[in-house]
């Protein structure tokens, strides 16, 4: 698979980065593809400077949000272990407020501290936590109906079957016109 499935909820975006041929974290420079097209989520790392504690963070919690995610949409409880893997990554990057003068304008923001990595790893961990805590938005995610498929996404339409329209569901359309001028020439 050449790139990432991106634009779902975060949280499935993360777990995107391992479809059925491989894994797009598997290195510094995939982490570092991935976090390009995550621009503007408000992740704290730095492509450019993302480097190996990023990378075992961010594979870190995708190991978590795959197991918490898997587990919360079959019903099932998360395993305390998860939800302990899950806030120690909350609370390695807390949040904190600051106020700041622009001129004589006051801004609030909030960010989080700590190092690069446990920031990120704080960030994909609150995107996790927000979803398996939303019975509403964890019931809409789908698998994708490809056989060879392992994608998961949030549709915005409920006709929606694949993950991707050019990806898999060209593939499907292929298949079954396939099927069809087989059956036709038998």
């Amino acid at each position: 698979m050449d790139e990432a499935l991106t634009g779902e909820p975060l949280a499935l975006d993360l777990l995107n980065t391992r479809p059925a041929d491989g894994d797009l974290l598997s290195d510094v420079a995939g982490l570092r593809a991935w976090l390009r097209l995550q621009a503007g989520r408000g992740l704290p790392a730095d492509p450019a400077e993302a480097g190996a504690a990023e990378l075992a963070a961010a594979r870190g919690v995708r190991a978590l949000a795959a197991e918490a995610i898997g587990r919360a949409r079959g019903g099932g409880p998360v395993p305390a272990e998860v939800l302990a893997g899950l806030n120690a990554a909350l609370g390695a990057a807390p949040v904190v407020g600051e106020l700041t003068r622009d001129g004589a304008e006051l801004a609030y923001r909030q960010r989080r501290q700590g190092r690069p990595a446990d920031r990120l790893a704080a960030e994909l961990a609150s995107a996790v936590a927000e979803l398996i805590a939303d019975p509403v938005e964890l019931a809409a995610i789908r698998e994708c109906a490809a056989e060879d498929c392992v994608l998961l996404f949030r549709p915005a339409n409920p006709r929606r079957q694949w993950c991707s329209a050019a990806r898999c569901g060209n593939r499907a359309r292929v298949a079954r016109h396939y099927r069809r001028q087989k059956a036709a020439e038998a």
